[in-house]
């Protein structure tokens, strides 16, 4: 399938809008990092921002959880590697949140 001719304004506008769904995703990995933002909220939004994220990428942006720690969670969980935040089923899901509760 042939991918479709672009402008130089459509494929600038794409640009844009690609450079702005990164930086918010990195704000978002940031905001986790940093503690203001809890896996259970980021996990509740379903937009494609979050929802293209892989799974390995959000386990490495928590506090205190680094390459290897993350590789063991996702073994564990039976999480594939290459698993994005919109693949995950249900149980998957509620297995992730259960080791990360809310802190009140």
């Amino acid at each position: 399938m042939a991918l479709p001719t672009l402008t130089p304004s459509q494929r600038a506008e794409a640009l844009q809008k690609a450079k702005g769904v990164r930086k918010e995703r990195g704000d978002l990995l940031a905001q986790l990092k940093a503690g203001d933002l809890t896996l259970t909220t980021l996990l509740a939004r379903e937009d494609a921002v979050v929802g293209k994220l892989r799974v390995r990428r959000v386990l490495e942006s928590l506090p205190g959880i680094g390459a290897v720690r993350a590789g063991q969670l996702l073994a564990d969980l039976g999480i594939s590697e290459s698993r994005r935040v919109q693949g995950l089923g249900a149980n998957q899901r509620a297995r992730l949140l259960a080791l990360f509760p809310p802190k009140d």
